[in-house]
């Protein structure tokens, strides 16, 4: 075959293909294919009575804090405990060397005993020159005389007394005593020791049996808790690690005056703690139920979304199609929140999913939050 009748039968066929092409209908092209439904988790968005709780970082405190001091001078002798352990009240702790105080007692009943002697020679010669006054063998000065010696002994016999119940005492402080329930911190002075009276503390003891806890609240939250302090509110304390066994203990008191420099107010709770798990000085997370609030909207925090415009959930309507709705959160109880407006009992919301949707979208409902049980 010529290349002439080649390069015409090539021209035929693409005029053919160019009619054919120029026959076809636009409105016959394929029509783009249909979103399909993105898929979500959803709760049902319930109403019940909730507690109004104040929550708050709080500090634990010994219940009472004592710096044991030594009431004698001398050598601190024996230490008859081991730093941290727990003591109770009129255990016996440190010593201090008696010896020389018990020295002074027997000084003292010593000059008790001269004394009493003299009184009792003196007392019979009072006795004598009273008869001869009255048989009129001696003068009066004379009897008076006799009469304000025996006086004047007698009066040195009290004091005799007053001096050995003193050096009996000293003796007594020489033992130091646990003025209280509690568990020791370190012994600021070791055996062998000299102790001045009424100086440094040997040890301070914590009284943890109860313990406080403190606390401070917003000044706009202490009105509620005011008119309710003779009630004792319940407090719970949890701490880092064990937040799944709460301490419950019971308010006690608010401080007087509300701290201008931040608003606040201090409060402090007894927790009967005895278990030990409350210590001095530790950090613990505080729930106070003050009271309680009927027909709060109640819905899982993972529906509620932040936007431009502010908080917004999205609400599944019955056709499946997704609606956006601004809301007001009232308070936090546990995992969920309480709205005041925005939704209504008996919604369902997206709880998982938001990330894809858009107000209209249509949605496939894939699995339902714990404690939804419409919206299926």
């Amino acid at each position: 075959m010529s290349n002439r009748i080649k390069v015409s039968l090539a021209s035929a066929l693409i005029s053919t293909l160019l009619a054919a092409g120029c026959k076809t209908n636009p409105t016959q092209a394929a029509a783009p294919g249909k979103r399909p439904p993105i898929p979500v988790t959803v709760a049902t968005v319930t109403q019940r009575t909730i507690p109004v709780e104040v929550h708050a970082i709080a500090n634990t405190e010994p219940f009472s804090t004592i710096g044991v001091k030594s009431l004698v001078s001398g050598q601190l002798t024996h230490v008859f405990f081991t730093e941290g352990d727990y003591v109770h009240k009129g255990q016996l702790i440190f010593e201090i060397d008696p010896r020389p105080y018990e020295q002074a007692v027997k000084q003292a009943e010593a000059a008790l005993a001269k004394d009493a002697a003299n009184a009792q020679n003196a007392d019979a010669d009072a006795k004598r020159y009273e008869a001869l006054f009255k048989a009129g063998v001696v003068a009066r000065q004379e009897y008076e005389l006799k009469q304000s010696i025996f006086k004047a002994l007698d009066a040195a016999l009290a004091s005799d007394r007053a001096a050995i119940e003193n050096a009996e005492l000293q003796v007594e402080y020489c033992h130091i005593k646990s003025p209280i329930d509690g568990r020791t911190g370190n012994v600021l002075v070791k055996e062998g020791n000299i102790v001045k009276a009424n100086d440094v503390p040997l040890v301070n003891i914590n009284q943890i049996h109860p313990i406080y806890v403190s606390f401070s609240v917003p000044e706009k939250d202490f009105q509620e808790i005011n008119r309710r302090m003779a009630e004792h509110l319940p407090v719970k304390a949890t701490i880092n690690g064990d937040e799944s066994h709460p301490a419950r203990g019971k308010l006690i008191f608010a401080d007087n005056t509300v701290d201008p420099a931040t608003g606040t107010i201090r409060l402090k709770a007894t927790f009967e703690n005895t278990d030990n798990r409350l210590w001095p000085g530790q950090f613990v997370n505080i729930v106070m139920t003050v009271t309680n609030q009927p027909n709060a909207i109640m819905v899982p925090s993972q529906a509620v979304q932040t936007g431009q415009n502010g908080q917004f959930v999205f609400v599944v309507k019955p056709d499946r199609k997704v609606e956006m709705r601004t809301v007001v959160i009232g308070r936090t109880v546990g995992n969920e929140l309480s709205l005041t407006s925005g939704v209504q009992p008996g919604e369902t919301v997206v709880t998982d999913g938001q990330s894809r949707l858009v107000p209209g979208a249509e949605v496939q409902i894939s699995k339902t939050s714990a404690g939804a049980g419409a919206g299926q």
